[in-house]
């Protein structure tokens, strides 16, 4: 049977705003779900890597061992070889791939890990099939995304009300689910998993520092031409309304009493024997 591939189109693109964001991430904060079943031999596969900030935790984590960074971009891939090298790790190598048919043969990795994938991908089901394919028996599968839909903030912004609703229509509009975070263990039983522990986990942006880098981000993403150019060709914003979000943001971020909580849902699945 033919493997579905990808039709979604990625809603952040590659702009300097989202790698700001992107290589801040570690397996200390992101990850933190899948550590304690890590072990020094482990062969591991990191779907949708990005700059490979992630990637480069789990190689140190497994030095025994080895993991394959994947994503769809050709070009972040450079970023994410560049990251790893600049740590002096030989145990991690990277490859274009598509996570609906990934280039591997069944029961090759004793785990495959994806962080905020699933939100961005047009059948995260069939994703979660391929990744449990590609699972040695009684290996993991690790997945987390954020649930744009469960963000809170402090004070209450009538322009981030209008960022979560122009965010949710461009990415739904794009073949993606932005409220992923509370789908994965639906998705995971749909795909077959019978053994999977759901947790949840935060981010949190609230000292001066926190709140500047946080908001200064989105007020850059929701104008950088990957994002923007969706908005206005969907029909979804006008640019005068994008840049109003925009500024919202930066108002929010300057409020001292600001106050941001992301919350993520995360699935552990062990792959039966």
């Amino acid at each position: 049977m033919p493997k579905t591939r990808e039709t979604a189109v990625y809603t952040h693109g590659h702009h300097e705003s989202v790698l700001r964001s992107h290589t801040w991430r570690t397996a200390a904060n992101s990850a933190g779900y899948l550590l304690g079943s890590l072990k020094p031999h482990m062969k591991i596969l990191d779907v949708g890597c990005g700059p490979g900030t992630i990637t480069a935790d789990l190689a140190a984590l497994v030095p025994d061992g080895h993991v394959t960074g994947v994503d769809r971009s050709p070009d972040v891939l450079d970023r994410a070889r560049a990251t790893a090298a600049g740590r002096g790790l030989a145990n991690v190598d990277f490859a274009v791939a598509d996570a609906h048919a990934l280039d591997y043969p069944d029961d090759t990795f004793c785990v495959v890990h994806a962080h905020q994938v699933l939100q961005h991908v047009g059948d995260p089901v069939a994703a979660l099939r391929e990744m449990r394919r590609v699972t040695r028996p009684r290996g993991f599968v690790a997945v987390r995304d954020a649930d744009y839909g469960a963000m809170t903030w402090y004070p209450a912004s009538a322009g981030l009300d209008d960022w979560a609703d122009l965010y949710h229509r461009v990415a739904r509009a794009n073949g993606g689910e932005p409220d992923a975070g509370r789908r994965l263990r639906a998705w995971a039983l749909e795909a077959g998993f019978t053994d999977i522990t759901a947790t949840s986990a935060t981010w949190t942006f609230a000292t001066t520092e926190e709140r500047a880098w946080w908001s200064g981000l989105w007020a850059d993403r929701t104008l950088e031409p990957a994002y923007a150019g969706q908005a206005v060709a969907g029909g979804h914003a006008t640019r005068d309304r994008l840049r109003a979000v925009s500024a919202a943001w930066r108002e929010w971020g300057e409020r001292e009493e600001g106050w941001f909580g992301v919350l993520h849902g995360e699935i552990l699945c062990r792959k039966d024997a």
